[in-house]
């Protein structure tokens, strides 16, 4: 991120010492307060086998269930994207309360008068939480406090998208894990149904890009949707004429007006356990289930990066890892829990 000063010639000695100053300071916050810094070897030596042990109970599970991955990776996003209001420009004002991310709050029960994040509706549809919970216990009987489940959790959905045909990164660690975590929170998770104003004001409250919005939507290659999250394009008398009359149609069979079947939906798309670049020719096509997915055409940068995506497979791939590297580093949480559903 630039930041461009206009000063006049004659202060430029002052102020080139007071803004290094300020930069210097800025960026130690952006780091270490409130957040923590991550490092590539941070079990090195204090729990080597962790993600070994993660990769090998993420790859168990998805041999007896296929859309293991897909959950694993929506958990990871629903994760990263709450109790989070603000992030590197956030040290030109006043540091939210509530500066976290990637905390594994997620995971977390209610208890008593505390509904927790798991328990409203935009996280309804949330499951295989089984697998961090046996990845977390193998860890704990080998290496005990010492991996957060915040980082199992980022290491999962990383294996989730090599189990799925995707590419494999090094997934940057030493998050903590957060103890708090409100259900009334989720209201702040990206709608299927925002606009691209909506999307990317989401995305950049916490320091994403266009750029990392238009690659991290590709993660909708893999899983599937409601009927819930796509019917409002489905009105009988006013078809979203974004969507393709066709696929409206077929749609509408799935999902219809009355008699609809309680766990009605539709798969992302026709290879929704691999992980390719299907979700952006289908963009093409008007052929997303999610209007939020089509109205990355609706943006010049955002269309272009479609048009890219949909062609180089390759190119995806590559700005897919980048922006999941950025967004899985949004950090905070205060403690290494010993159960990944309670506070210690």
């Amino acid at each position: 991120m630039l930041i461009h000063l206009h000063i006049p010639n004659s202060q430029i000695p002052i102020m080139a010492f007071v803004t290094a100053l300020f930069l210097s300071s800025l960026l130690t916050l952006s780091v270490s307060s409130p957040g923590h810094a991550l490092s590539m070897n941070y079990y090195h030596k204090t729990c080597p086998n962790a993600e070994m042990i993660v990769a090998n109970t993420v790859k168990t599970a998805t041999r007896k269930d296929k859309t293991v991955p897909a959950a694993l990776l929506r958990m990871h996003f629903h994760d990263c994207f709450l109790r989070k209001s603000q992030v590197w420009m956030s040290a030109f004002v006043d540091i939210h309360p509530n500066f976290e991310g990637c905390d594994a709050s997620v995971l977390l029960n209610s208890k008593g008068n505390n509904k927790a994040e798991k328990d409203a509706p935009p996280n309804g549809s949330l499951h295989a939480f089984y697998v961090i919970d046996s990845a977390k216990q193998q860890i704990e009987a080998l290496c005990p406090g010492v991996v957060s489940c915040a980082d199992i959790l980022a290491f999962a959905a990383r294996d989730a998208i090599v189990l799925s045909g995707g590419p494999t990164w090094d997934v940057p660690k030493g998050r903590k894990d957060g103890r708090t975590s409100k259900a009334s929170e989720t209201t702040k998770l990206p709608s299927p149904i925002f606009n691209i104003s909506q999307l990317q004001q989401s995305f950049s409250l916490r320091g994403l890009s266009l750029d990392d919005l238009a690659a991290l939507l590709g993660a909708h290659t893999l899983g599937f949707a409601h009927c819930s999250s796509f019917e409002s394009r489905l009105n009988s008398n006013n078809v979203d004429p974004t969507l393709n009359p066709t696929f409206a149609k077929h749609l509408r069979n799935i999902c219809p007006i009355k008699n609809k079947a309680k766990n009605a939906g539709a798969t992302m798309d026709p290879s929704s356990t691999t992980f390719d670049n299907t979700y952006y020719k289908l963009i093409l096509q008007q052929k997303s289930l999610f209007s939020s997915d089509q109205a990355l055409l609706t943006h010049p940068k955002t269309k272009g990066l479609v048009y890219k995506f949909a062609t180089s497979r390759k190119a995806f791939r590559e700005a897919f890892v980048k922006s999941m590297i950025k967004m899985s580093s949004i950090t905070g949480g205060q403690e290494v829990r010993k159960d990944c559903r309670v506070v210690n």
